[in-house]
C-alpha cells in the first residue's frame, strides 16, 4: 500500500487529472489511482470527502490535500524529485514555468471547442478563428522549445518536465481533431502519443462506458 493517492476523472474526458497522472508514472512515482465518474448526479456528493473544491484531480499524501492540476504537479517535484520536474537552470525554469501557466490558464477557446476525447477520432473538424489563433499559438511554443532544447532529448525541455505534464492533452486533443502542425509540432505531439503511459492511460480510457454528451463533439 501506498500513503500517496491521486483522485481522477474519467479517463476519456479529464485532461486535468492527465496531467498529474503522466508525471507521476512518467517518474515512476507510486501511487494508488482513485477514479470518480465525472458529470453525475452523485459526483460531488463522491467527490467531497477527497477534494474542497469539488473538482479532479486531487493528490492526497498521508495528511495532505492538493488539489489542482499544476499545485499537484509542483508538490510531486518538491517533495518526491528534490526538483527535477523543472529545468535545472533558472532561465529555463522560468521559461519553462511561464509556457506552463499559459496553458494552465488560458486557450479558452481550444478548451470549449475540443474537449478531450480519447476514444474518438473527429472528422472534417474546422476550429474557429479564436481556436485557431490558439492553436497557433501552441504550435509557436513548441517550436520556440524543441528548437532550443532538442538536443537535450525529445521533450520540450529536453527531458521530460511539467511543461510537459501541462502540454500533454493538447497533443491529445489535436490527435483527436485532426489538426495538422508544422514538423516540429507534429513531431511533438507524436512523442506525447508514443510514450508508454499515454498509451496505456488512452487504452482505459477506451474500456470506459461512461458518455459525457456534452464533450461529444463532431460527427
Amino acid at each position: 500500500m501506498t500513503d500517496l493517492s491521486l483522485v481522477i476523472g474519467n479517463k476519456n474526458y479529464s485532461s486535468w487529472s492527465f496531467r498529474p497522472w503522466f508525471l507521476l508514472k512518467h517518474f515512476k512515482i507510486d501511487f494508488e489511482e482513485i477514479p470518480i465518474l465525472l458529470s453525475q448526479e452523485n459526483t460531488k456528493d463522491i467527490l467531497a470527502p477527497y477534494s474542497p473544491s469539488l473538482k479532479v484531480p486531487v493528490l492526497i499524501h498521508q495528511d495532505l490535500t492538493i488539489w489542482d492540476s499544476l499545485a499537484i504537479c509542483e508538490y510531486a517535484s518538491e517533495v518526491f524529485l528534490a526538483g527535477k520536474a523543472w529545468p535545472s537552470a533558472s532561465d529555463d525554469r522560468a521559461f519553462a514555468r511561464s509556457v506552463s501557466a499559459e496553458m494552465h490558464s488560458g486557450f479558452f477557446s481550444i478548451r470549449s471547442e475540443m474537449p478531450m476525447n480519447c476514444r474518438r477520432q473527429i472528422k472534417n473538424f474546422k476550429p474557429s478563428s479564436e481556436a485557431d489563433i490558439e492553436i497557433t499559438r501552441v504550435a509557436k511554443i513548441w517550436n520556440q522549445c524543441r528548437n532550443r532544447y532538442a538536443a537535450s532529448g525529445p521533450w520540450l525541455f529536453g527531458k521530460f518536465s511539467i511543461a510537459d505534464a501541462m502540454f500533454g492533452p493538447v497533443a491529445l486533443r489535436f490527435s483527436s481533431y485532426g489538426i495538422e502542425l508544422d514538423k516540429v509540432g507534429n513531431g511533438y505531439v507524436k512523442t506525447v502519443l508514443s510514450h508508454p503511459d499515454t498509451i496505456a492511460w488512452v487504452e482505459a480510457s477506451k474500456l470506459e462506458t461512461a458518455v459525457i454528451p456534452c464533450e461529444e463533439v463532431g460527427d
